[in-house]
């Protein structure tokens, strides 16, 4: 049973990925055909810090870089910042990036200590894009004044494609992170408050 401290590794990992965030902004944004919502990498931040971290860490992760924005600094893609944001079209899926890490992380953490292709895709499916979208979705149609559910998804369903192949990059990331590294996406720190020891023989951790 893992411990609900975090320890000094965690603290770096979530703060390193809640830069990684902030620096998947430095691009820019791009809109498609008019779209009110901005294509940005940091949704691809996003389904990393979940499929590397974990449930806790990756959701902490995020929210750092969450809690940050709202504060004012400007790490959103295009340097946009402040509790502005919450008045954009894309606040929903800003405010459902915590939520999307968790849920990639806890799925993840469900295959460890091997990491699936096809189930780490799966995962980073579900978390980065269907949980986003389902509160990014509305929140969208609401701010743009879109009415109907068909008309509302089609416009949310522009960013897909992209977003599919986020989905895919993160996944071959993580795989080849998590062979290096099988118990990272796991919390460090055991009930007993020690580092969890890799078996040598079958590579789980003891």
């Amino acid at each position: 049973m893992p411990s609900s401290r975090l320890s000094t590794r965690d603290l770096a990992l979530v703060a390193l990925f809640a830069a990684l965030l902030a620096a998947l902004g430095l691009p820019g944004t791009f809109y498609l055909f008019g779209t009110a919502v901005p294509i940005t990498a940091q949704t691809l931040g996003v389904m990393l810090a979940g499929s590397i971290l974990g449930a806790r860490r990756g959701f902490l992760a995020v929210a750092t870089f969450v809690v940050l924005v709202l504060a004012g600094l400007p790490l959103l893609a295009g340097g946009r910042g402040g509790l502005g944001v919450l008045a954009g079209a894309s606040a929903g899926y800003f405010v459902a990036f915590p939520l999307g890490a968790w849920v990639t992380g806890w799925l993840t953490e469900k295959a460890m200590p091997r990491y699936s292709t096809l189930y780490g895709f799966i995962a980073n499916v579900i978390g980065g894009i269907v949980v986003v979208y389902a509160i990014g979705i509305p929140v969208q149609a609401w701010r743009t004044g879109t009415t109907g559910v068909v008309a509302a998804v089609v416009a949310g369903l522009v960013f897909l494609p992209g977003d599919l192949l986020k989905a895919v990059v993160a996944t071959a990331v993580a795989k080849g992170v998590h062979a290096g590294y099988p118990t990272l996406a796991r919390d460090t720190v055991r009930h007993d408050g020690h580092l969890p020891r890799r078996d040598t023989t079958g590579g789980r951790p003891t």
